[in-house]
């Protein structure tokens, strides 16, 4: 997901194509494959995994069986640059300040606190466990964020490889779902309110999707609690990309990974959201169009996805994944008893 923009280097391969060559075969393959992602997202079974996951996961199985097409490439190194960043500007639409007020000043602070936490205990762990730096970066933001978005965010400033990004995307995807289906059984013998629960499955559950699967199994009211936390969550993640960005560590002849500018874009959409200027029918095309161009960018990674590389990770990344699972719901679990 050169070193003067702020994506990881792209393979031999893709750097040799000239950048002249036409963009839309490529394109129209990565788009081909993220509505290949929304079909599948409607199949009985399958509704659980994002469009997202599903457009990594599809391209992933084409680039390792088939190959990925000269005279796709430079599509797909568009698909990883200027489509990701769009799709990361608009997620802005999808979030409001009004949102956050609802949460109220100890919901923000359950999730604020959650998300720090998570985000740096996880790259703390990561050193125990001998994870890369960059991939454990990737899992912590995942799981202390937004799950795939969060990951193909973050890695505009960590430029970890694109087999880094797959392992990431799968960890928050596996664990993420753990949540989605275990969540919902504990209440009753955790003795929390519907709006504790929302709060909790919203603080802590990887993906939106994942959320709103598992507050709603708790009623209405718990349901809606579990989405606004989540978007609140979401909206953080600006500043630590952000932050991210400005702290990057700089090594012998390496230049400092530039300004995430487009997440200035997405701050700026949150307040043209916020300010109500937008007809409500809009967030109908929006969304799905936003969901759709983050699908795209992920197909791209998946067609630059080698197996043998995830392969030879091996498994301690996976337990960093899961202990991070194990660390966000925790937490998130004692602050909403202690808070709510």
């Amino acid at each position: 997901m050169s070193r003067t923009i702020a994506l990881p280097p792209p393979t031999p391969a893709i750097a040799a194509a000239p950048v002249s060559a036409p963009a839309l075969p490529g394109l129209l393959l990565t788009g081909g494959i993220a509505a290949a992602g929304f079909a599948l997202n409607r199949l009985p079974g399958v509704g659980a995994f994002s469009p997202l996951i599903l457009a990594i996961v599809l391209g992933m199985a084409l680039h390792n069986g088939i190959g990925t097409p000269a005279w796709a490439r430079p599509g797909v190194r568009v698909a990883l640059r200027p489509v990701l960043r769009l799709g990361i500007v608009m997620l802005g639409l999808q979030l409001t300040a009004q949102q956050v007020a609802a949460v109220g000043g100890r919901g923000v602070a359950v999730i604020a606190a959650t998300l720090l936490l998570t985000f740096v205990l996880t790259r703390r762990l990561g050193r125990l466990f001998g994870v890369a730096p960059q991939l454990a970066e990737l899992i912590a933001a995942g799981t202390s964020i937004c799950g795939a978005s969060a990951v193909i965010a973050t890695n505009t400033v960590t430029r970890g490889s694109d087999e880094d990004v797959a392992y990431a995307v799968a960890c928050v995807t596996v664990f993420g779902s753990l949540s989605m289906l275990l969540y919902p059984l504990l209440p009753g013998l955790l003795h929390l309110p519907p709006r504790a629960y929302g709060l909790w499955a919203g603080a802590s559950i990887h993906e939106i999707a994942q959320v709103v699967a598992a507050g709603f199994q708790h009623g209405a009211a718990a349901g809606q609690t579990a989405t606004v936390a989540k978007l609140t969550r979401v909206a953080m993640l600006a500043p630590l990309v952000l932050t991210l960005g400005a702290l990057a560590p700089r090594g012998a002849g390496q230049a400092r990974p530039p300004v995430p500018w487009f997440v200035f874009g997405f701050v700026a959409l949150i307040g043209v959201n916020s300010a109500g200027v937008l007809p409500v029918a809009t967030h109908a095309l929006t969304t799905p169009a936003t969901t759709f161009l983050l699908a795209t960018a992920l197909a791209a990674m998946g067609l630059e996805t080698d197996l043998r590389k995830l392969r030879a990770a091996g498994l301690r990344p996976l337990a960093l994944g899961a202990a991070s699972w194990v660390l966000v719901s925790a937490l998130s679990l004692a602050l909403v008893e202690l808070t709510v």
